[in-house]
């Protein structure tokens, strides 16, 4: 173990016990932003030279040894000893060993408080559009399903009971349009978290003369954070990015709770390919949709790393504190389990399809013609309220005697109310009413066929945000 691995223990008495070694070192999880480190550290070195700082040589050196430790990181040669405590000091210590003094001038101006701050809004900043990338592929998944049941119907629900009819393709366009607003929330922290905080230092920034801007500019962000205490110290980024893991995650545990009761022989609205179930170790008839409850699932893990994130961040004095080492944890994890559920979620949805004919069989119940019903006596002049209640009267007559509406005579309609005429049975059944949905974004056909081409073109980069 060399000084520079830990630069600070000189202001020690004593070595660290092992026992400190172990609960500090974050190089067991944190080594996987040894890129954005290095990128920094390039970054860095470019500004020092630039203001005189170490010469021109002295980059070139920094610059080819820290090139020379990325190929060796990524050719799987370079050994990670958690003595070094983090990914900086085991880069800076590796440098330092290959270069001898030119590496021991990269740290001129700058601290691991606004140094680990850079490397993880760096790292952010793509992951962020790793994720979205796998948005886009789940929405067109579902935007290629939705296409195949344009015709097709289902009953929805409200508070989980038959509420009115709509195309299977409406019901799938549905988890798109929630996609998209996760989309633009990932947009949206990447454009907050967008500012350099590198030139901070421990927490005042430094006496010598270095670009802040030279840097922020050479590493793509936006501008710098030009207060340093919170240069160093902030971390609203990574409690707003993981939000948007758990946003993404209740969106697809949504789907999966759906799918696991449509999938269930109680309904029997769709069908999961074998490939994406299990099967029992007792009962041989099962077909657990198992995918989708761990999806469920893992809602939970996302919403813990959001818990244990907020909590990191409720009682921080300002300034850094070593609280904030324990961010990563919560930002991978979250950021590892949505990237896993986006993946298999759309590998579920492109081998999933309906039971169009069995859902069909059973669409006369549960009156779901009831609401068309009461729009057509509007459109007989009677007032909604009033309509409502006529409607609510036939529908409990015909559930007592066993019937549907549309086996209503003419003359049982009038009794409730005079305006009903002969007309009123091509307002009544699934088929009329989904094909007499006007509003737009209902969830007809014609409405259905209109939303496939804003995805198709949205989805392709060829359509402006619709939110």
């Amino acid at each position: 173990m060399t000084d520079t691995q830990r630069s600070w223990e000189k202001r020690l008495s004593t070595k660290p016990d092992e026992l400190t070694v172990d609960y500090v070192e974050s190089l067991s999880y944190d080594k996987r932003l040894y890129k954005y480190d290095i990128i920094g550290s390039i970054a860095h070195a470019a500004m020092l030279a630039s203001q005189g700082l170490i010469t021109q040589a002295e980059f070139l050196a920094i610059e080819s040894g820290l090139a020379g430790i990325r190929d060796d990181i990524e050719a799987g040669r370079f050994e990670f000893d958690k003595a070094a405590e983090d990914i900086h000091m085991a880069v800076e210590g590796a440098l330092i060993k290959r270069i001898g003094e030119p590496g021991e001038k990269l740290h001129t101006a700058r601290s691991r408080n606004d140094q680990v701050a850079t490397d993880i809004r760096l790292w952010m900043r793509d992951q962020i559009v790793t994720l979205q990338g796998g948005i886009s592929h789940l929405q067109k998944t579902l935007v290629a399903l939705a296409g195949q049941y344009v015709e097709d119907l289902m009953p929805a629900y409200t508070h989980m009971q038959r509420a009115q009819p709509i195309v299977i393709g409406a019901y799938l366009l549905s988890f798109v349009q929630q996609l998209e607003r996760d989309v633009v929330r990932l947009g949206n922290c990447r454009n907050l978290l967008n500012f350099s905080p590198l030139g901070g230092g421990a927490i005042a920034g430094s006496t010598l003369a270095i670009d802040r801007k030279a840097t922020a500019e050479a590493l793509g962000f936006t501008d710098i954070v030009y207060n340093s205490i919170d240069a160093v110290s902030d971390r609203d980024f990574c409690a707003e990015f993981i939000f948007d893991c758990a946003l993404i995650a209740a969106h697809l545990s949504r789907l999966a709770e759906d799918w696991i009761i449509f999938s269930s022989s109680e309904f029997s609205f769709v069908r999961i390919d074998d490939a994406f179930c299990t099967s029992s170790s007792m009962m041989p008839q099962k077909r657990n949709p198992d995918v989708l409850e761990l999806m469920r699932g893992k809602t939970g893990t996302i919403y813990g790393a959001l818990m244990g994130m907020l909590t990191i961040l409720k009682a921080q004095p300002s300034g850094y504190n070593r609280d904030l080492q324990e961010d990563k944890l919560h930002v991978f994890s979250a950021s590892d389990c949505i990237s896993k559920s986006l993946e298999i979620a759309a590998a579920v949805v492109a081998h999933t399809s309906f039971r169009t004919k069995e859902i069909a069989a059973g669409l006369d119940a549960g009156f779901l013609d009831a609401t068309a019903l009461a729009e057509y006596l509007v459109r007989k002049g009677v007032p909604f309220r009033k309509a409502h209640g006529i409607v609510g009267s036939l529908v409990a007559r015909c559930e007592k005697e066993g019937r549907s509406l549309s086996q209503l005579s003419v003359e049982e309609f009038q009794e409730r109310s005079p305006a009903i005429a002969q007309d009123v049975y091509e307002s009544l059944g699934a088929g009329n009413v989904v094909r007499r949905y006007m509003s737009a974004g209902a969830a007809g056909p014609e409405q259905v066929r209109r939303q496939l081409a804003f995805w198709e073109k949205r989805l392709a980069g060829n359509e402006p945000e619709r939110r």
